[in-house]
């Protein structure tokens, strides 16, 4: 199991493939970057044990970083992408049901500034694609939507790493750990989505 998990993760190059992921996943969120990130930590677990892996596995400050990284950066692109207007963009919204959906279910609390939503949202499937878009489309300040997306993408590399890390440690380095871990994160999606859709949160 272990050398199956390093196949994870079988070179520093993880951390540019987890961050990548995270960056792109703002605009197609189909895209496993939290799958990344808890397959990561689990490795980085796995490497803690003597000769478990090749090198000493991801480093999970190293990998936290980068996922908080990537995660503003995007946040911040789709957000300039939408100050902007780009038809494309607006003609991509447009086709997905989902995406139009909540872009219009979320439109009075990114009016009235929404920000703990993106934070909420960070968890929920297609949440940070409908929060960064819907807050540039409103053309809300950077310095307003920069603290809570920087807050909102800590809390969401914190929890998915810790959820790997911690899983591994106390389920061991099995699939099982893997699954159990990312159950949990996909109920914190299911939560945060179900938060989103309720009144008093969206203001």
């Amino acid at each position: 199991m272990l050398e199956s998990l390093g196949s994870l993760a079988a070179g520093p190059w993880i951390y540019a493939v987890v961050a990548a992921s995270i960056l792109l996943d703002v605009f197609l969120p189909v895209l496993p970057s939290g799958v990344l990130v808890v397959a990561a930590a689990t490795a980085a677990a796995a490497g803690t044990a003597a000769g478990a892996m090749p090198w000493d596995g991801p480093d999970i400050l190293i990998l936290m970083l980068s996922a908080t990284t990537a995660s503003v950066l995007g946040d911040l692109a789709a957000y300039r992408l939408a100050w902007q207007g780009s038809e494309r963009l607006d003609r991509a919204i447009a086709r997905s049901r989902r995406l139009t959906t909540a872009q219009e279910r979320l439109g009075t609390a990114l009016a009235r500034g929404g920000g703990i939503l993106v934070v909420v949202a960070r968890f929920a499937p297609a949440g940070r694609s409908v929060v960064s878009l819907g807050w540039g489309a409103a053309r809300r300040r950077t310095r307003d939507f920069l603290p809570w997306s920087a807050l909102a993408g800590m809390a969401w590399a914190a929890y998915s790493v810790a959820l790997g890390y911690f899983g591994a440690q106390w389920l061991g380095a099995t699939w099982l750990a893997t699954g159990v871990s990312l159950a949990a994160l996909f109920g914190a999606g299911a939560g945060a989505g179900y938060l989103m859709r309720r009144p008093a949160l969206q203001g």
